[in-house]
This record gives structure tokens, sequence and C-alpha cells, in this order.
């Protein structure tokens, strides 16, 4: 049987310091993780359960170790904001995971960032329609290299930060967020049955803001990297 377009190509993440690349299947991404940020969003993070949208996996921008990529700035919008985010890739998959073996699950962590449409964003929100139009973009999911956990072991706290042209956008701790990695897992697996190579976005501090093009974003995880980006 003869597949009647071109089989697309299937993103795959690279893998620190081997040839071996990481086949991604799905893209899910928490909102509001980090209080401050829950609150620079104008919600509380006091009372809000965990909540998750999607990216296609078609979506992520791989961002080698050591360059400074290419970004296009997406069309349709005059307000493109970065948060950085802490990517966990799951080696194994599962349904009704417990909370206190989920990190088992995970095989690596790498830097992204999730780019957002915040004008498309927020016009879906005030509409009470879906986010895809703000989040979706090509390219809005960069993703560093993958760090293996048995390497790496598993980050619960180390700084991570942003910056901008050199300046300091975003800045905090891996240890701030409202719902751990594991308690993602855990919580995404009631709803979903979790397979190797679902990839997670764990949320992103305050201080989200625009990038003008031009401009370029240094992303970075104490102990886990650091991803480069010029905006085109």
């Amino acid at each position: 049987m003869l597949s009647v377009i071109p089989n697309p190509p299937r993103i795959a993440l690279p893998i620190q310091g081997t040839a071996d690349l990481f086949p991604v299947r799905r893209v899910y991404c928490v909102g509001r993780n980090y209080a401050a940020h829950a609150r620079e969003m104008g919600a509380d993070p006091t009372r809000e359960p965990p909540f998750f949208f999607m990216k296609p996996a078609d979506a992520l921008q791989i961002v080698p170790d050591g360059e400074t990529v290419t970004h296009p700035y997406p069309p349709r919008t005059a307000n493109y904001h970065h948060e950085v985010e802490l990517v966990v890739a799951l080696g194994r998959g599962g349904r009704d995971i417990p909370a206190e073996s989920a990190l088992d699950h995970v095989y690596g962590y790498a830097v992204g960032l999730d780019m957002t449409r915040r004008d498309l964003q927020d016009e879906a929100k005030s509409l009470r329609r879906p986010w895809e139009l703000g989040k979706a973009a090509d390219a809005s999911g960069p993703v560093g290299v993958l760090r293996p956990a048995a390497l790496i072991g598993h980050p619960s706290r180390g700084a991570i930060t942003l910056t901008v042209d050199g300046e300091p956008r975003q800045s905090g701790d891996l240890s701030d967020m409202i719902w751990s990695v594991a308690e993602q897992i855990a919580y995404l697996s009631a709803f979903f049955a979790l397979e190797p190579g679902d990839v997670i976005f764990a949320g992103t501090p305050e201080g989200v803001g625009a990038v003008a093009r031009g401009q370029t974003m240094v992303a970075a995880i104490e102990g886990v990297g650091e991803i480069r980006l010029e905006v085109a």
C-alpha cells in the first residue's frame, strides 16, 4: 500500500552526547504553573487546579547546543511573547500513573519556549474560544538538546531565566512550580493514555513579554542547558 501524499517527517529531539534521537508524539503544555506568573495573567494560583493545552508536534523548533537559531516571527500578531519552560520527555507511558512513581516515566529534560501570539490568545480568552491561534503557530515551541535523566537526575530546583538582547526578562526557580512534574504527569494520565514520545512543557515563571524582529532571546535552566534564538 502506498501513501497518497509524501509521509510527513516526524519531529525528533537530539540527545546530549549521542547521535540518537527522541521522536515526539504529543506536546502537552500546562498553563499558569508558577504563582507569580499566574498573578501577572490575572489568575489566583491558590485555588486553580492544573489545566493543559496542546501544541502540534511539528510546531517544535530544534535548537542545537551552542548555536543561535533563526526564529520566525509569525503572521497575524503584533504582540509575540516569550515563555521559558522546562520540557519533560516521557520514555514510558501509562494511565492513572501515581505521582509517587511518575518520574520513573521520564526519559529526560530540555530547555524550551512556549512562544505565544498574546493578542490572539487574549482575544480567544475574551470570546471563550480555543487557544490554538495564539499558541500553535509554526515554530512556536523551540526546544534544546534533550538531557537524559540518567545523566542529570530529575531537576526540581534551579534557576530558570530568559534574557532579550542581554536584558533580564524572566527569572524564577523550578522549585516555584505550583504543580510538580510528577503531579503533572499523574494528572494528565487520568485524562489521556500517555505514551513514550509524549512531551510536557511544564510552565513559565513571571516576566513574560513581547519580542521584536532582530532581537535575540537566550533561555536557560540551571543544570539543563541554554538555547539562543534570533527573531527574524
